[in-house]
């Protein structure tokens, strides 16, 4: 009968309990720490900024008067780039997974699709503004308007529209889909009426996150040649337009000469924050409603 030292078991138990509380007083104390970062930065922002928010800031045009200045273009062009961006990464990004994970045999090809999907998650956001300027506003000739933003912007985000929707249809229990086949129903029809809606869930946080990250972008932007100082309102696709990050990050330019223009941007930021949480908001209520009926 093997001998066993309990005094060396005790010893191997107390440090283990206390390396644990270690590491939870570390974990704890890095969220704290990052929690009261962004709570000050919330409030620094909101007491500078919410003062300056009223009608005529909401509504108004650019000017190169501070207590003149408004967020209204900005704003379309935000609106219209979104336009662009929503739908062309929803269509793109769940047919792509789609094929990949339903379609797709696996293989060699396939899993280098996916792994340089996954790569390009990584990229740097500038690197697909390069892109951007190469193809579509010089190769296509469209100049920098609002449809070369978006695709810009689409290609930026599909990525992560990819690979999160492939997790959510891969999460899709295979015996829904083999009792779909066995009530006769086709591939599509598998993937239409059963696979869809079980993962769509999933599928809408990717596209909430995809769409988060694009409204809050700059750098692809100013690659393109994306105005700040735009004064006519965008009215469709092909209209140059400005966004509200790259306002915001002119107008933090501009601040080292004029001290007002720290408040335009702070509350600019004030606008965007708010536009960020109405728009995710409103994906997530749709979201939790799908979820209610599965």
């Amino acid at each position: 009968m093997k001998y066993v030292d309990t005094a060396q078991v005790q010893k191997r138990m107390n440090l283990r309990l206390t390396t644990n509380k270690l590491a939870k007083s570390l974990f704890f104390l890095s969220t704290m720490f990052g929690l009261i970062v962004l709570v000050v930065l919330i409030y620094r922002v909101f007491s500078q900024g919410i003062q300056w928010i009223d009608l005529q800031f909401l509504t108004g045009k650019l000017s190169t008067f501070a207590e003149n200045a408004g967020v209204m273009g900005p704003l379309l062009g935000s609106f219209w780039l979104m336009l662009v961006v929503a739908p062309l990464t929803m269509i793109l990004g769940v047919g792509t997974a789609i094929y990949l994970e339903e379609y797709a045999k696996k293989g060699r090809i396939p899993s280098l699709i996916q792994t340089n999907i996954a790569n390009l998650a990584g990229v740097p956001s500038i690197v697909f503004g390069l892109l951007g300027l190469t193809v579509f506003v010089k190769g296509f000739s469209l100049g920098n308007v609002v449809l070369a933003g978006g695709l810009t912007m689409s290609l930026l985000v599909l990525p992560i529209v990819v690979v999160a929707s492939q997790e959510s249809i891969r999460a899709v229990p295979q015996y829904l889909r083999e009792a779909s086949y066995g009530m006769g129903a086709t591939k599509w029809q598998t993937v239409k009426n059963v696979v869809l809606p079980a993962s769509l869930p999933g599928i809408l946080t990717g596209v909430i996150l995809s769409l988060s990250r694009a409204i809050g972008e700059t750098a692809p932007l100013v690659v393109l040649g994306i105005p700040a100082l735009l004064i006519p309102f965008p009215d469709s696709i092909f209209d140059k337009f400005t966004v509200m990050p790259l306002q915001i990050y002119y107008w933090t330019i501009d601040s080292a000469l004029t001290k007002e223009y720290a408040n335009l941007a702070a509350g600019a930021i004030v606008v965007l924050l708010m536009l960020l949480f109405l728009m995710n908001s409103i994906a997530i209520i749709i979201r939790n409603k799908y979820q209610r009926r599965l």
